[in-house]
């Protein structure tokens, strides 16, 4: 890197704040949840449909962080369809993330304590797989509704602060956006 008169990359860290603006996007979309993590995965800020669909503000603050929530929360567990094939996915994503913040006691902190308190979560982190960013298609089961099918992704929101915006847009078939839009109200 010093050939090349670079500097040395900065190692990640984890963030608390986002900006307001960021939130004023994620509230104009009303149908689409959306909401913010940083590294060690806290989410930070959401939307009104994320909320519904993952019940983030059900959680103290210390505990809204989502791979906490893959693995110690019932309500996610029954979400997610497959459970266990869509969180070895996000797993390998944050093992990225992971490598990026490694000298941040909060995200060891995390791993240490989901290792002690989630016996899946201990078996798969020895798995050493590493995937690119999270996205492709995610089975939400909904109550009254059933399993819809969403296409998801990341969108970087800040790279020195390592904020990204996860954007949920439903896939199905009309019928199922509309049942999906009418389970948002509901």
């Amino acid at each position: 890197m010093l050939a090349h008169q670079r500097l040395p990359s900065e190692l990640g860290k984890t963030w608390c704040s986002v900006p307001p603006l960021v939130q004023t996007l994620m509230d104009d979309l009303p149908t689409r949840p959306a909401y913010i993590l940083n590294l060690r995965w806290d989410v930070l800020a959401w939307n009104a449909v994320a909320d519904k669909l993952f019940n983030f503000s059900a959680h103290a603050p210390e505990r809204r962080n989502m791979l906490w929530l893959l693995f110690t929360d019932p309500g996610m567990r029954q979400r997610l369809s497959p459970w266990e094939e869509q969180v070895c996915q996000m797993l390998s994503s944050f093992r990225r993330d992971y490598a990026r913040a490694i000298e941040d006691p909060a995200i060891d902190g995390l791993v240490e304590e989901l290792t002690k308190v989630a016996p899946e979560f201990k078996a798969w982190w020895k798995n050493q797989e590493v995937n690119a960013p999270c996205q492709g298609v995610r089975h939400l089961n909904l109550d009254g509704i059933g399993a819809i099918a969403f296409e998801h992704t990341t969108l970087t929101v800040d790279e020195e602060r390592h904020l990204r915006l996860v954007y949920y847009a439903h896939k199905g078939a009309d019928t199922e956006k509309q049942a999906f839009n009418e389970w948002v109200v509901g």
